[in-house]
């Protein structure tokens, strides 16, 4: 068995190790992340949700066609309307008469789109209560939900790594650091921007996951089993996402060495002179005779 077997062996070793007494001392996360890959899996199994039947379709339907969005839509343009009034009115410390005319307006247009969307949302969550919440209307949005903040804390890492390469960039040129170095920084900053992403966009989507459920009006057994089940299923999953992410860069990162290992011990047995590799450093045989 060579160095690298031995290596690679004992890091494996230690992380079992590691993972083992993590899951001893944090019984809760563990069991949580166990749950939720359980639900995602049933949910690969089995589909999102269960379908509704005709009648509930059709009530479903029924219910939802009767919001009127044209006249949600009239009282939101007539409010912002009204605002562009007041705004324009308006000074930078103070407001007049005439100012304060356009801020009663406001104020009203503002009540009346309020009234208009609580009655809207009242029905929409008739309509969510005939369908149920493990229909597959209820899970496609708790799904829809989920991969929206997904997405936006992926773009957030994308974005920030992109600043972070320009600037550690022009820091490095500064600096004169090599590429390895850069390199090494810039993946360990992906690493911090990923894990900052998901994780608040994993906390924002649990924080809002109790409006979706109430909005489907069920029994708080049923909602809290509900609730309980998606974000553990969100937790496994931003979790094994991250995981991937670490072992992805590990593993560059040890082909990389392995990759100046193997470099270096071409360039030593080009060289001659007794040159040997030991645990990635060049050794050359310095008893030479005085003439060579």
């Amino acid at each position: 068995m060579n160095n690298n077997q031995v290596v690679v062996s004992d890091v494996s070793s230690a992380i079992v190790t590691a993972a083992k007494g993590f899951a001893k001392r944090h019984k809760v996360i563990t069991f949580s992340y166990i749950y939720g890959m359980s639900i995602l899996c049933a949910i690969m199994l089995i589909g999102s949700g269960t379908k509704l039947t005709f009648d509930q379709q059709r009530q479903y339907n029924q219910i939802m066609n009767s919001i009127d969005l044209q006249a949600e839509y009239t009282a939101a343009s007539k409010y912002h309307t009204s605002y562009a009034n007041y705004y324009q009115s308006k000074g930078w410390f103070s407001c007049d008469a005439h100012c304060q005319h356009y801020k009663s307006i406001m104020d009203r247009r503002k009540s009346e789109w309020d009234e208009i969307k609580a009655e809207g949302n009242a029905r929409m969550s008739d309509a969510k209560s005939v369908a149920g919440l493990f229909s597959e209307v209820g899970v496609t949005e708790v799904k829809d939900s989920f991969w929206d903040y997904f997405n936006s804390g992926k773009q957030f890492a994308k974005r920030q790594s992109w600043w972070d390469a320009l600037f550690m960039g022009m820091r490095s040129m500064s600096r004169d650091e090599s590429f390895i170095e850069y390199g090494l920084k810039m993946l360990m900053q992906v690493l911090i921007n990923f894990s900052m992403g998901l994780i608040m966009a994993l906390v924002i989507f649990i924080f809002g996951l109790w409006g979706i459920i109430s909005s489907y009006q069920a029994n708080p057994l049923t909602a809290l089993f509900f609730f309980v089940s998606a974000a553990s299923a969100a937790f496994a999953f931003v979790s094994t996402y991250l995981f991937a992410i670490y072992g992805a860069a590990a593993g560059g990162v040890v082909g990389v060495v392995k990759m100046a290992e193997s470099n270096m011990r071409i360039e030593a047995a080009r060289g001659g002179g007794g040159a040997r590799v030991r645990n990635g450093y060049v050794e050359r045989n310095r008893n030479r005779p005085h003439y060579q």
